[in-house]
């Protein structure tokens, strides 16, 4: 019996050879010419490494010149020159070198690359491609592809299996591993009746459960289709290393140059450009934007690209939506406030009828409290939710109109503005174009808000403002409470986007979670979405989204930003740094070509293991900014 793993081996190496083609033929290309040398066929030897480097040098300024005309930068000019500088002055071995320095190079930029990138991979691979549904009769089980499931369906989930879809616990308990999408570790305990998401993991006991969404509105797969966009980001995250592209690649020539003049040796020339390699600045920025990526999407937030990561890490200004977003989105009913004529638990029923209809936390809420009061809801004959504003409903032989105090205001001009105390918020009622009064209810902050804006404002990050569309009153109270001095009230979602775009303080992180902040979340130069509630019109704007329903990720995501900003700058700076002291070196004639093309590969592979520093995290970071809870997905606006 053959020994396991025994036959992958020859695959693996195919695969390796296949990958790193350009490696594996140079390696070929200096045996060969080595053993032409060894065997006095020297001028053999010597042209079949100058032919080939020759044509990789071709090869690369093709590549070189296409990126150009792209609007990139062609840092490749450095290799380019050295390789041809090396074999116009009879180096092919440096030559060789050279190309095997950058095939060699791009080989450690695709590994790191790799490595950096695996929690971003571990996502993917988790994907679930099929489920297991019980046929109509409730008996036979039949495995379909997870696009075949259908809301209603009552699935099959076996144990340490990923559960395909959202859906909801139809035994009466079970545990689930959740870690993929909140980030918390412990498993979480279900009951019969609760929302499981798509991405949870089952326990050590087979489950049924009910489809609650189809796949494509399910909240994994909607993370993994931010994975995968973020996955195929790679070549613009190396705008941080544009600035020095340029400069380097003038001061090498110059030196080189110069060491040419003042030497009269055009060897100098090629002992100074084989020590100027490109690989600082074409691998260790996208290898530790990469990683910065990788270790958010670690901690439970999802970067669209590497751009986003630096134009976060220089974030001047952070503007908060209200409701969600600072505040729990489970607002509580506190009083109700019927007009002349009406009944509290009559002007309850008739309110909570009519938000059957809407998708509002705070319809949630207000049907919550007239079930907890054992009120008879009426079916709607039709109804008409106004995004922002309310919703409007025919209520037997009434029309019913529950929201804002404008909205109210329009239909029913007696509408009077009910006195709140801070934090409170009112919604109102009219019934037949006539006021009914109001529900006083009280959404309260987050525990860890008041935390978060603290921990922003020891980042430096002091420009904080707070948009609603709650009335004043409710905007003045929470903005009081938790010390935000610049705040707007009754915000439309036209109002947000302007707001922001007047902000001088740039760039402008905004952060919500509601359908109705989409239009300022893609306005602004980073839109942070807090996810977990499943606003897929948020998330789908949004440059950032936090998977689990933690205000301080918001904080997190801003110091992971600027700690990959940070580490993409140093190892720049230690490959240039690098580089010029060794060409300074050799100006003085003290490297041959061959040795400082070995040296180069030594400063390539310690600037990419500094890169990947952005992937760890830091002992300093290791701190919790809140407990982190999987909330129900429920798309919200403000009222």
């Amino acid at each position: 019996m053959t020994a396991p793993g025994r036959n992958d081996s020859p695959s693996r190496a195919a695969h390796l050879l296949t990958r790193y083609w350009l490696v594996a033929l140079t390696l070929a290309v200096s045996v060969l010419s080595a053993s032409l040398a060894s065997a006095g066929a020297s001028t053999a030897a010597a042209w079949s490494a100058g032919a080939f480097t020759l044509l990789v040098a071709a090869g690369y300024t093709v590549r070189m010149v296409r990126t150009l005309r792209a609007g990139g930068l062609g840092v490749d000019l450095l290799a380019v020159v050295a390789i041809v500088a090396t074999v116009l002055v009879g180096e092919f071995a440096a030559a060789l070198i050279v190309v095997l320095m950058l095939a060699g190079g791009e080989a450690l930029e695709d590994y790191a690359n790799r490595r950096a990138r695996r929690e971003l991979d571990s996502l993917l691979r988790r994907d679930p491609r099929s489920a297991h549904r019980y046929g109509e009769d409730g008996s036979a089980v039949e495995d379909v592809p997870i696009d075949a499931v259908r809301v209603g369906d009552v699935l099959l989930v076996r144990p340490a299996e990923v559960v395909p879809v959202d859906a909801v616990l139809l035994d009466a308990r079970a545990a689930f591993d959740m870690s993929s999408i909140t980030g918390e570790s412990l498993p979480a305990d279900k009951e019969k009746g609760d929302d499981v998401p798509s991405g949870s993991v089952n326990g050590t006991a087979a489950v049924r459960v009910r489809a609650a969404r189809v796949a494509a509105d399910s909240q994994y797969q909607q993370i993994v289709a931010l994975v995968a966009q973020a996955s195929r980001t790679k070549a613009r995250v190396v705008r941080i290393a544009d600035r020095f592209a340029v400069p380097f690649t003038l001061s090498s020539l110059l030196l080189g140059g110069v060491a040419w003049f003042v030497s009269g040796d055009p060897v100098r020339f090629a002992e100074v450009l084989v020590l100027a390699s490109p690989c600082p600045l074409i691998i260790a920025a996208p290898v530790a934007f990469i990683g910065g990526m990788s270790r958010a999407a670690k901690a439970g937030i999802i970067v669209r690209d590497g751009g986003v990561l630096e134009r976060l890490a220089d974030a001047k200004t952070v503007v908060f939506d209200k409701t969600g977003t600072l505040t729990t989105g489970r607002p509580v009913l506190r009083e109700i406030r019927p007009a002349e004529g009406f009944a509290a638990d009559d002007l309850l029923a008739l309110a909570a009828s009519a938000e059957q209809y809407s998708s509002h936390v705070l319809a949630a809420s207000i049907v919550a409290a007239a079930t907890d009061r054992s009120l008879r809801l009426s079916r709607a004959a039709s109804a008409d939710e106004r995004a922002t504003d309310g919703v409007v409903a025919r209520i037997g032989a009434h029309t019913v109109a529950v929201g804002k105090f404008s909205f109210i205001r329009a239909l029913a001009p007696d509408t009077r503005r009910e006195r709140i105390s801070p934090g409170e918020l009112a919604v109102y009622v009219s019934v037949d174009g006539a006021y009914a009064g109001a529900l006083i209810e009280r959404d309260p902050p987050r525990e860890n808000a008041t935390e978060m804006l603290r921990d922003l404002a020891a980042l430096g990050t002091t420009n904080v403002e707070l948009l609603t569309g709650d009335a004043q009153e409710t905007a003045a109270g929470i903005a009081d409470e938790l010390g935000i001095a610049r705040y707007r009230a009754e915000c439309l979602p036209a109002d947000k986007v302007a707001r922001v775009a007047s902000i001088t303080e740039r760039p402008v992180a905004m952060v919500g979670d509601g359908v109705n902040d989409a239009p300022v979340l893609a306005s602004a130069d980073v839109g942070i979405a807090m996810g977990a509630k499943g606003a897929t019109a948020a998330s789908e704007s949004a440059d950032v989204v936090i998977l689990v329903d933690d205000i301080g990720k918001v904080v997190e995501a801003i110091s992971i930003a600027r700690r990959t900003v940070a580490v993409a700058l140093q190892s720049i700076w230690l490959g240039i740094a690098a580089s010029i002291l060794l060409m300074c070196i050799a100006a003085f004639g003290v490297i041959p070509a061959v040795v400082g093309a070995l040296l180069q590969e030594v400063v390539d592979l310690a600037t990419i293991l500094a890169a990947l520093r952005a992937a760890a995290t830091p002992r300093s970071d290791q701190r919790p900014y809140g407990r982190p809870e999987l909330s129900g997905m429920v798309e919200t606006r403000e009222p």
